[in-house]
């Protein structure tokens, strides 16, 4: 069966255009209560959580409906982190999770993200499963079967609490001056909390939600502001996160950034060094800098790469048994702690490191020189499909055959937006830039 859906990460798109509209929203609770209760018994749970965006309200209603018509059980977590989500679905014995998010993207957009079980995002197969319900006929409960719905108070208290025990016992983060980029979104209260708990001084910012300024020149993907607010405070760190808390971006005390990549590095480093990063593996995707794959080989390890989106990090990690992947844009995976990328945890195990080595961030935070690397994109209009342009594809040759031996060039279709990526590396930066410069402009002539 053709995907028409589900993309690299759960359902996504502009709120009330097609697919994301209510009417969809419903249709996809019901068909995901269908597929999960399959046996027909009552007593089947599902949480939902969801970020600050307007339409998530639209949305968690819509998703409730459909849910409780088909007998499932719906627990409401307010907004939470998409981690907590997972962790929640496992801790609360529920049959599905769901997150109503767009993550990193700006608040007209929204999404929906499915976990199964285990804690873990479906299967392709699950999601197909949901995807033929909905294009079908859909079988409501009996009445005396409709499902009921419970709010959950203490969700993010049960996930902060969760948060520390991944941390040594007794840990303290007393006398460490944090800044704290939320993006308004959903970790505004857990991540401002869980830090004061341990103990840190946080100066928070992107922490007054309105529903419309989630990731507004904030957060991991706007981390100048949590920068300056660095240099201005004299922190020791800072912490930015996007809009639904599974990535985080990193600022030693210089106001320098650290992406996933360095963070990765580190923390590869430290467990192999600790004998717990399994068989030596770190599994990150094609995106990652050719600096890190070189930095681990250097040190005995080794770089598994898998196609972009953490859930193709997630699955690479279950299938070869290994606990520490994630990607350049700051999704870390930690199998040992977490069934997602987590800012928050991937956040605390950096300020471990810290506490461990005595070292202050920019010490830590640098742990390899990244070979130069250029990333653009293009938006494109529904419908076009600019890759398969004669024009855009010899373009695309020539520049290989100019890089050939010299970098690497990466071209590809966002899964999550209507983006063509172009992405090279190469130690001339000069001619590295003219060759994405060059396709950038020869897509943008046929566009």
């Amino acid at each position: 069966m053709t995907r028409k859906l589900f993309g690299t990460d759960g359902v996504r798109g502009t709120a009330n255009t097609h697919p994301m509209t209510a009417e969809m929203a419903l249709r996809l609770g019901a068909a995901a209560g269908r597929h999960f209760r399959r046996d027909g018994t009552h007593g089947h749970r599902v949480v939902i959580g969801k970020d600050t965006r307007l339409s998530g309200y639209m949305f968690e209603t819509a998703l409730t409906s459909g849910l409780t018509s088909t007998g499932m059980n719906v627990l409401l977590l307010g907004p939470v982190p998409t981690p907590a989500v997972g962790f929640l679905t496992r801790s609360m014995r529920a049959d599905l999770g769901i997150m109503i998010s767009a993550s990193h993207n700006v608040h007209q957009d929204n999404g929906i993200k499915f976990f199964g079980p285990d804690g873990f995002k479906l299967s392709d197969a699950d999601e197909a499963a949901i995807e033929a319900i909905v294009a079908g006929e859909i079988t409501p409960a009996q009445p005396a079967n409709i499902g009921r719905t419970k709010r959950i108070d203490d969700a993010g208290g049960r996930y902060v609490e969760y948060a520390k025990t991944t941390l040594r016992r007794g840990t303290d983060l007393g006398g460490m001056k944090i800044v704290l980029d939320c993006a308004n979104g959903a970790a505004h209260r857990v991540a401002p909390q869980l830090l004061w708990e341990l103990g840190a001084e946080v100066i928070p910012i992107g922490v007054t939600p309105n529903g419309t300024n989630i990731n507004l020149d904030c957060g991991s993907t706007h981390p100048r502001a949590c920068a300056a607010k660095v240099l201005e405070t004299g922190a020791d760190l800072g912490i930015t996160l996007d809009g639904d808390a599974d990535r985080v971006i990193l600022i030693d005390e210089r106001g320098q950034i650290a992406d996933g990549d360095q963070i990765m590095a580190l923390f590869a480093r430290r467990w192999g060094e600790a004998q717990i990063l399994r068989e030596g593996v770190l599994v990150a995707t094609v995106m990652s800098n050719l600096g890190l794959e070189q930095y681990l080989e250097g040190r005995g390890l080794r770089l598994e790469r898998t196609a972009v989106g953490d859930r193709y990090v997630v699955e690479r990690m279950r299938q070869g048994g290994w606990n520490l992947g994630g990607e350049q844009s700051g999704h870390i995976v930690m199998t040992d702690y977490a069934t997602t990328g987590d800012g928050l945890i991937a956040a605390l195990q950096f300020l471990a490191a810290m506490i461990d080595t005595g070292r202050p961030a920019s010490m830590l935070a640098r742990s390899f020189d990244p070979v130069p690397q250029v990333l653009r994109n293009l938006r494109y209009a529904p419908g076009v499909d600019l890759l398969s342009k004669v024009e855009v594809q010899k373009a695309i040759e020539d520049a290989k055959g100019r890089l050939a031996g010299r970098g690497r060039l990466l071209i590809r279709k966002s899964g999550t937006e209507p983006l063509v990526r172009v992405m090279a590396e190469c130690d001339d930066e000069g001619l590295m830039t003219e060759i994405v410069d060059g396709i950038i402009a020869e897509m943008e002539s046929v566009a």
